[in-house]
């Protein structure tokens, strides 16, 4: 144990919206996140600062300048260094008893077995582009019956989606199997957010190229998503609370003050996605 430091005095403000027991079921619960950028930096903080001392935590790429909007770690002193490296220093400085295990080559093929090894849930913090690679993490998850909770940021909100194990899949739900990249990218956005509330208020389209993986983001997003998700991490892992599992969604926008929850039966095979989805398309410029 770290000199001064005592995990029960540290989190005991916790105590209150959750039991003693509660909160030492959430220490010893071990949480996947593969990326550490937008939002999975903002992940894995608040829920250290929940109190769960586990994590397995994935991501290959570097902090740099362009990260400084909305990245929890991206600072002056961390411009080059790893994400991965940089926000496991972030948790150990809140919880000098966190137990971490890190993996600087981002979660693949070759580590998924050794990524989700004990954990009891995974939490999505990868770039949206990350095609492959969350498709991969997301089968996994169901075959090896692991819930796992994405939480998008879009425009100033926060759109939620939960697979639980015996409900709809990832693949499932998106249908993005063997489909190509911009199409992939189209379905995963609508999917997300059916209603698409942030549209509304983009103020310049040109910002928005699917074909350059490019898009705007705002820091309010990303710390929404990040409440978000840890909220319904604590009602997973606790086994208490009403828990939404895809294809319920849920989003919810700052901007405008709007909460959405949409029911997708089917999934992006739902009339109501297909024509969302065609709605995107020409919005985007891809129809």
């Amino acid at each position: 144990m770290a000199d001064g430091f005592s995990y029960h005095e540290a989190f005991s403000r916790n105590i209150g919206w959750v039991t003693t027991g509660e909160q030492e079921i959430l220490r010893n619960k071990r949480i996947a996140i593969a990326g550490m950028g937008g939002v999975g930096g903002f992940h894995l903080l608040t829920l250290a600062r929940l109190g769960v001392e586990k994590f397995n935590i994935a991501d290959l790429d570097t902090f740099e300048l362009a990260n400084f909007n909305r990245q929890a770690g991206a600072g002056m002193s961390t411009i080059d260094r790893p994400k991965v490296e940089v926000l496991a220093e972030m948790a150990r400085d809140i919880n000098p008893e966190c137990n971490l295990a890190i993996y600087p080559q981002g979660v693949n093929e070759a580590n998924l077995q050794a990524f989700f090894q004990d954990v009891d849930l995974y939490i999505d913090g990868l770039d949206f582009f990350a095609f492959d690679a969350r498709e991969q993490v997301f089968a996994h998850c169901a075959q090896h019956n692991i819930p796992a909770v994405t939480v998008a940021p879009l425009g100033m909100g926060a759109a939620l989606l939960n697979f639980i194990p015996g409900g709809m899949s990832f693949e499932d739900y998106f249908q993005v199997a063997g489909r190509p990249e911009l199409e992939k990218a189209v379905r995963f956005l609508v999917g997300l957010a059916p209603t698409l509330l942030h549209r509304h208020y983009l103020a310049d389209k040109t910002r928005v190229n699917l074909k350059e993986r490019r898009g705007p983001s705002t820091i309010m997003a990303c710390q929404l998503c990040a409440g978000v998700a840890a909220s319904e991490a604590l009602k997973i892992l606790l086994n208490r609370g009403k828990v939404w599992a895809a294809p319920h969604g849920i989003q919810f926008d700052g901007y405008r003050n709007r909460l959405a929850h949409t029911w997708r039966p089917g999934g992006n095979r739902n009339p109501l996605n297909r024509l969302a989805i065609a709605i995107a398309s020409h919005h985007l410029g891809l129809a």
